[in-house]
């Protein structure tokens, strides 16, 4: 079973080309789904952020 690769936040923000703020907020309102591994330490799946981007496409394309 392949793994997904786990984000920080600044990687979530360089791969999607935007803020670490706008990641956060993305987040908060549900279009990204962080998992949170402790106290100080949450992490994105790569999968998770390619579906955003797909999404995000389909919305452009439509």
């Amino acid at each position: 079973m392949k793994q997904d690769k786990l984000f920080r936040v600044k990687e979530v923000a360089e791969y999607l080309a935007i803020g670490k703020s706008t990641a956060w907020y993305l987040s908060k309102k549900g279009l990204l789904h962080p998992i949170k591994l402790s106290e100080r330490v949450t992490v994105w799946k790569q999968s998770d952020l390619d579906a955003f981007i797909a999404s995000r496409i389909d919305e452009v394309e439509k």
